[in-house]
């Protein structure tokens, strides 16, 4: 009949395979390879479900055979036809341990990992906190202590390098414009290539400190004022002490103050002699003869009032004054 040599419509010649021939090689009923896996694996599983029967039967070869036709047995039962290579594979996978899963040890470092890993949002907020405390820490640091150390350097490094340099030789020029004497403009020479000197090899303090006295030379320069004697209540016109290195003398000295054109007291630097320390006072006593304290004192027992108080004159392009009476030279900023 037609029919019957008409082929299928899927390619096959509709004649369906003998239900207990023999499986194509690598096939089962139809199956790849793949599923060959799957049926050892089931075996495996049946074998593992039935722990006595695999302790009695695996013991001796003719077990192992009446093992394995048992389970083709099991199988037929199932509508499953299994082939022998395929059950013995089962068995010896078992045997074998191949399907059986054994956890990695829990001392290798992937397996820390893993945990480590999965527990992150616990152990991570810890690792997080602890990151931003040490962050937090270094940053405070470099705000409080390191940046105002660096800006410090920095200001220090400009002033050693601009403004020392530019302020000395302003001052140093202004000084010997102002001096009226060539020694104070020689001085001053002689006090501005120090100060630059040592800004260019970076000795800050004694740069400044040039600095600072050519401006009070400057200052001293552009005064004029005169010198007075404190003639105050409650105030001493004059005094005499004994040196503490000569106790067998006495030094005497007037009480003085600098008065400008306007009246107004001015804060003079005095050193004083008794402490080898300089400091900025209204008044100070300048040592004189015992006679010139006695002139004055005179002077001022006679009507409270001392006459002749003015005693010396300071003119602008000078250092020092002139002094209309004998001095001894030495100076004190304290007596009481």
């Amino acid at each position: 009949m037609a029919g019957e040599d008409a082929k299928r419509e899927d390619g096959s010649d509709g004649a369906a395979p003998a239900a207990d021939g023999p499986a194509a090689d690598g096939v089962v009923g139809g199956k790849s390879p793949l599923d060959d896996i799957m049926i050892a694996m089931d075996v495996v599983d049946t074998l593992r479900h039935d722990e006595g029967l695999i302790e009695r039967e695996l013991n001796d070869e003719a077990r192992r055979k009446d093992l394995i036709e048992r389970l083709r047995e099991i199988y037929r039962g199932q509508g499953i036809e299994v082939p022998d290579r395929i059950l013995e594979e089962g068995v010896e996978a078992l045997e074998g341990d191949r399907f059986t899963y054994k956890p990695p040890s829990p001392d290798a470092f992937s397996t820390k990992l893993a945990k480590a890993y999965v527990t992150r949002w616990t152990w991570g907020k810890y690792v997080l906190g602890l990151v931003g405390g040490i962050a937090a820490f270094f940053l405070i640091n470099y705000a409080v202590f390191e940046r105002p150390k660096q800006m410090q350097a920095e200001t220090e490094q400009r002033e050693l390098a601009v403004i020392l340099p530019k302020r000395i030789s302003k001052l140093q020029s202004d000084i010997a414009s102002e001096a009226g004497d060539p020694l104070i403009a020689a001085r001053s020479e002689g006090i501005a290539k120090s100060g630059l000197n040592a800004a260019s090899s970076g000795n800050l303090k004694t740069a400044r400190q040039s600095s600072s006295e050519l401006e009070e030379m400057l200052r001293k320069l552009r005064s004029s004022y005169d010198i007075r004697i404190v003639n105050r209540p409650g105030e001493v016109s004059g005094l005499w002490r004994i040196p503490d290195a000569n106790p067998d003398t006495y030094n005497f000295y007037l009480v003085v103050e600098a008065v400008d054109p306007d009246g107004k007291v001015l804060e003079q630097a005095i050193p004083n002699e008794e402490t080898g320390k300089s400091e900025k006072v209204k008044t100070w006593a300048v040592r004189v003869d015992r006679s010139v304290l006695q002139s004055v004192k005179a002077d001022k027992d006679d009507d409270g009032i001392i006459q002749d108080n003015i005693v010396g004159h300071k003119e602008r392009g000078r250092l020092e004054p002139d002094w209309s009476i004998p001095i001894r030279g030495g100076t004190i900023t304290r007596w009481k």
